[in-house]
């Protein structure tokens, strides 16, 4: 019987997710999406069931399998999921993990998704990659009207139907990316895919990817060159006439995590795409969605930390070794509480900006901005130049400070993620428990998107081309001014550091990478100083940012209230 072995953890299933994390849950609340308390609850209890879990450990033991020709040689160009896969997807789309935020635009819709984004990704990371692809496209393909009125409609939908068929025929659709080539990487100016236009808006394209990620998604964005430079377009999988559009799967990429999703290299010979912008503008195109994916990482990072801390605590609450415990025994609880301080703070920082997504587009919640829709008062309407104006405060702001979590979170992730599966022990290196699985995908939330210097450079790229980005990151962290002596001083540091990247931006690129880092740090420490309980902020700011700070486990300088810290777990 399970649970029934000496000295052994019972399965940790029958868990609500949601309700028993409590930094998502107050995050939640703080940003004024306590209205999706409920659903979230519903989505915890769902990927804390013994199903679901079952699900993502059948989606990540049978990995996708590429079928480029039928039995006939023809070409097929289909990849295979194990069904449990389909199950995992199936269950995101169905509880708007993917665009909720956009089809139900009210005040704290983009917290209430990122929460919904962050549960499921807990527990099975690869099928996160198509959601955070769909949800980040909306930007995108809004930008386009005939597109929109087509497409949006369909992205917004809760249904999930794994057949290549007509998008028009499905009561929900996905939307991949095929941006990167083999020569250029992030450099997608160095693209050499091109476009032949076609009239009506449309192109016919012709060229190779190097990266394409979920290639059983129902169309893509994907940048070609044209005349007038790189251009962004939608390419339908299958067309409305029920034909497939080229779309010739090479290989998928063996990979050392993400294995429930696919990636492929691809071919594209003649293949029909509609254009999304302006001819020679796609990287303007796709600013707004490399935004939300950037973001996505921080929150899929975060969610992993949750996991691996919870999954570490849990064993440790229930194994015992020299006659008690783990948990209460010292060296252990300082670990255990140190993995929990920076998964708190990876979730703070990420649900700050998913908040700030929201006030960006007037839909702030928790004392900032009003909720969208209904007849606005006098007072609301005199008040709306200030919320206009705080709006792009928060877009300044969301700008620099979603490259700096990009950067720093995303680079603990892997470091976390092998101190908790420590925790375990033998069982953690094992692929019978979830760590293994996430110590291999941790990695890829710090390379997808921009690795760590193209991130880092980025934060200099936004001091340099939009200052106000880092003045609205300041006004941020000297909100905390004069709170905490410890937190001041890593202020002092960071701000510093900022001021120096805007007077030299040149020498700044050496060390580019610290910039982040301290950024990241005190923006952190901010957060938590402001919103989190004393023994979480007092912890965090002795661990991370005082004399003896250090970027190892278990060091607290002082472990008195560290039943508090794990409480919260």
């Amino acid at each position: 019987m399970p649970g029934t072995a000496p000295n052994q953890p019972p399965p940790r299933v029958g868990v609500d997710e949601f309700s028993t994390n409590a930094a998502l849950v107050d995050g939640v609340r703080r940003y004024g999406a306590g209205w999706a308390a409920g659903a979230l609850a519903t989505a915890g209890r769902l990927v804390g069931s013994a199903e679901f879990q079952e699900n993502a450990r059948l989606a990540n033991l049978h990995p996708p399998v590429l079928h480029a020709l039928d039995r006939y040689g023809e070409r097929l160009d289909e990849v295979e999921y194990h069904p449990a896969y389909h199950r995992v997807l199936g269950d995101a789309v169905a509880h708007g993990a993917h665009t909720s935020a956009w089809a139900d635009p009210r005040a704290g819709a983009h917290v209430a998704r990122a929460a919904a984004f962050m549960l499921f990704a807990q527990v099975e990371p690869g099928h996160a990659c198509p959601v955070s692809m769909t949800h980040a496209a909306v930007p995108a393909l809004a930008s386009e009207p005939g597109l929109a009125d087509v497409w949006l409609p369909r992205l917004y939908g809760t249904g999930y139907e794994p057949r290549l068929i007509p998008a028009a025929q499905k009561t929900g659709a996905l939307v991949g990316m095929a941006m990167t080539e083999r020569q250029g990487g992030s450099d997608v100016r160095a693209n050499t895919t091109t476009a032949v236009d076609a009239s009506g808006g449309t192109a016919l394209i012709t060229g190779h990817k190097w990266f394409c990620s979920a290639p059983m998604s129902d169309a893509f964005l994907v940048l070609a060159q044209e005349p007038a430079g790189l251009s962004c377009f939608l390419v339908p999988r299958v067309l409305d006439d029920g034909s497939r559009n080229p779309f010739r799967l090479v290989r998928l990429k063996s990979k050392l995590g993400n294995r429930a999703n696919a990636s492929a290299e691809v071919e594209f010979e003649r293949t029909v795409g509609w254009r999304v912008g302006e001819p020679g503008r796609g990287v303007r195109a796709i600013i707004g969605m490399v935004h939300e994916t950037r973001l996505d990482c921080v929150l899929g990072t975060a969610a992993g930390m949750r996991q691996a801390v919870a999954e570490a605590v849990w064993h440790a609450r229930h194994r015992r070794a020299f006659g008690r415990f783990l948990i209460d025994q010292p060296a252990m609880a300082a670990v255990l509480a140190d993995l929990a301080l920076e998964s708190e703070a990876a979730t703070a920082l990420g649900l700050r900006l998913a908040a700030a997504d929201d006030a960006a587009r007037g839909q702030a919640g928790g004392g900032g901005g009003q909720a969208g829709g209904g007849q606005a008062s006098d007072g609301e309407r005199a008040n709306d130049g200030g919320q206009a104006a705080d709006g792009d405060r928060e877009r300044a702001f969301a700008r620099i400070a979603t490259a700096v979590a990009k950067y720093w979170v995303c680079k603990r992730g892997p470091a976390h993620a092998a101190e908790a599966l420590e925790c375990l022990g033998g069982n953690g290196y094992t692929e019978d428990f979830p760590l293994a699985m996430r110590y291999r995908e941790q990695p890829v939330m710090a390379i997808w998107e921009g690795s760590g210097n193209v991130v880092a450079l980025d934060v200099l790229r936004a001091i340099a081309r939009e200052p106000t980005s880092a003045e609205a990151l300041a006004d941020e962290l000297e909100q905390q001014r004069g709170v905490d002596p410890v937190l001041d001083a890593q202020l002092g540091r960071a701000l510093s550091l900022l001021a120096d990247a805007t007077r030299e931006p040149e020498e700044a690129q050496a060390w580019a990478r610290r910039l982040a880092e301290e950024l990241a740090l005190a923006l952190q420490g901010a957060l938590l100083v402001g919103h989190a309980p004393s023994s979480v902020a007092e912890g965090f700011l002795a661990a991370r940012l005082g004399e003896k700070r250090t970027l190892g486990y278990g060091c607290l300088p002082d472990t008195a209230r560290t039943a508090e810290i794990l409480a919260r777990v």
